[in-house]
């Protein structure tokens, strides 16, 4: 190691400080041989029992350091915040930036040189990353991979897509109870996060692009051997960009990022993508927009035929060649001259990457969609604009006029979608409200409302849905998500009642309240903002700082200024 490392100011230094640094990790049960001279790797670790797509993630720190002892580093794992999905209320999204605070703060106060970085459940990618993109010392990113295919009675599951499909059946009185519990058991069966082309396989696979992850990393089943190859790997190569100085801010570039967004239209991916990636981007100094992600949208078609767009699940895209494999199908329309944790470009990191099956990555004649997986809307009922996973919707809802059915939040939504007097019919357009950044705080995933079950029961699936909030990636529908400004800050979404008539032309990229402009001038002036729901702790916190969803739903303290300056040592 030609340069000083960071860590040798904790342990090097002939003070008494130095001294005592040295007696604790001696405490610790490490020898002198161990951490003398060499670089300090991070482990940054998200396993919880309550993140059952994190289970394994124990097992994984181990591989990871393996790798890094093998190549000469001295890893510490260090636990962070776990972002389960599942469990955590009212979304993880209201923790993304704390966890992403935690981050940087970890490898700011600690005597470390790099990082590995394990995660994988939908916010945990964006969230890790962000804070590593701030503190910007080497750093990689392990994804925990996708569990296994779901199986039940010969047919193949797919987390949140079925989950869905046999809830809606089981209320609408197809399923049995048995039948909807015996689903329920079968649908998860190994650690890893979903399995579909949701959030989670989203974001893993654009870390991948942008260049964070060792290439193919993102694909790996989470139970493979080869996943834990890939582990033993990543701590290796962590040592090694700490010796050539390679930071994120090295990686990532506008170049890099356009290649995410080609990325995300070509896998049909999630639209939380889109405000992950606008954080990220700005976290980086990078400017991205809406328009950036409508513009790509025009011109990649959806060739990975996956859930919930298509049919396949993330076994199947791994057998068939996985990123990798989908990237070698649209290497004309990335820059693969951007850099990549491995210290080579992404054309060098793809070459000789092949597909072994045309329906699963489907060959660019006989795309899935021809374009436009996602699409971004703009109108005078969200004029910072909305996003709308074309590839998931019903074509004869993507032009479409009608009346308003206005819900206040999710206990308004809760109460009262199932009841027999919803004055709702297949030409109704749901609007959910007050569920934005701001609005819960956290802008949760409730923008996936269920149809009403009067529609279920007369065969119904899907009816246009427009809320400030969020959608999991797992899911499917005419949902327009995202809308903004939101509600709770006084967005046209406030403005909006029973009745109205609202027009969506998603060929246009329109979305309208068809309200005359000196109606809607009455009742902003007679709009009141809701009530803070929190007056104290990381919630108050958080909805007094975080910005919109264009922005990426970062908070603003976070943008402000330069990086801060490394720890004063005693």
């Amino acid at each position: 190691m030609s340069r000083p490392l960071r860590s040798a100011r904790w342990f090097e230094a002939a003070t008494r400080m130095g001294h005592t640094h040295r007696q604790r990790i001696l405490q610790a049960g490490f020898s002198r041989g161990d951490w003398k001279g060499k670089p300090v790797i991070a482990v940054l670790s998200t396993w919880s029992e309550l993140n059952p797509c994190h289970i394994h993630l124990r097992e994984r720190a181990e591989d990871v350091k393996r790798g890094i002892w093998q190549a000469g580093g001295f890893p510490v794992e260090v636990p962070v915040m776990s972002l389960g999905e599942p469990f955590m209320k009212p979304t993880t999204m209201l923790y993304r930036n704390l966890l992403a605070i935690e981050t940087e703060e970890v490898l700011r106060c600690h005597p470390v040189d790099g990082a590995v970085l394990l995660g994988g459940c939908d916010k945990t990618t964006p969230g890790l990353l962000l804070g590593a993109i701030s503190m910007n010392l080497p750093a990689i990113y392990v994804p925990a991979g996708p569990m296994l295919t779901g199986r039940w009675r010969g047919k193949a599951l797919g987390s949140g897509t079925d989950t869905a499909k046999a809830f809606n059946d089981w209320k609408a009185g197809v399923l049995s109870d048995a039948e909807f519990h015996e689903m329920e058991e079968a649908g998860a069966r190994s650690p890893g996060t979903c399995m579909t082309m949701g959030t989670a396989s989203t974001m893993t696979s654009l870390a991948e692009v942008l260049g964070m992850t060792l290439s193919g990393a993102s694909s790996i089943p989470a139970p493979d051997s080869r996943h834990r190859h890939m582990a033993v790997e990543s701590g290796r190569r962590a040592v090694a960009m700490v010796a050539e100085d390679l930071k994120p801010t090295d990686i990532l570039s506008s170049a890099s990022f356009a290649n995410a967004i080609v990325t995300l239209m070509a896998l049909g991916g999630s639209t939380n993508a889109v405000i992950h990636l606008v954080a990220m981007a700005r976290r980086a100094g990078l400017p991205l927009s809406l328009e950036d992600f409508d513009a790509a949208s025009g011109r990649v078609p959806v060739l990975a035929d996956m859930r919930p767009s298509g049919r396949f699940l993330m076994e199947d895209f791994f057998e068939a060649g996985g990123l990798r494999g989908l990237l070698s199908r649209i290497d004309d329309l990335l820059d693969l001259s951007a850099r990549t944790v491995e210290g080579r470009s992404l054309g060098q990191a793809i070459a000789g990457a092949r597909v072994w099956n045309d329906e699963v990555i489907r060959p660019r004649e006989n795309p899935l969609q021809a374009s436009g997986g996602l699409v971004v809307v703009r109108g005078n009922l969200c004029p910072d604009g909305a996003v709308l996973k074309v590839s998931a919707a019903s074509p004869h809802l993507l032009r479409h006029t009608g009346p308003a059915l206005v819900f206040e939040g999710w206990a308004d939504f809760a109460s009262r979608v199932d009841r027999d007097d919803l004055p709702v019919t297949p030409a109704t357009v749901m609007i959910l409200r007050n569920c934005g950044p701001r609005g819960v705080p956290g802008m949760p995933e409730w923008g996936m409302m269920q149809v009403p079950a009067k529609l279920l029961k007369q065969g119904l699936r899907d009816i246009l849905r427009i809320s400030d909030a969020r959608m999991s990636g797992t899911h499917f529908g005419t949902v327009v998500l995202h809308a903004a400004p939101e509600a709770a800050i006084g967005g046209p979404l406030a403005l909006v009642r029973d009745g109205d008539l609202v027009s969506l032309d998603a060929a246009a990229r329109r979305l309208d309240l068809l309200v005359d402009e000196a109606e809607l001038a009455r009742r902003r002036a007679a709009w009141v903002p809701p009530e803070p729901k929190h007056a104290r702790g990381w919630a108050r916190l958080y909805a007094e700082q975080v910005l919109q969803a264009d922005a990426g739903a970062d908070l603003e303290v976070l943008l402000a200024g330069p990086r801060n300056p490394e720890p004063e040592i005693n």
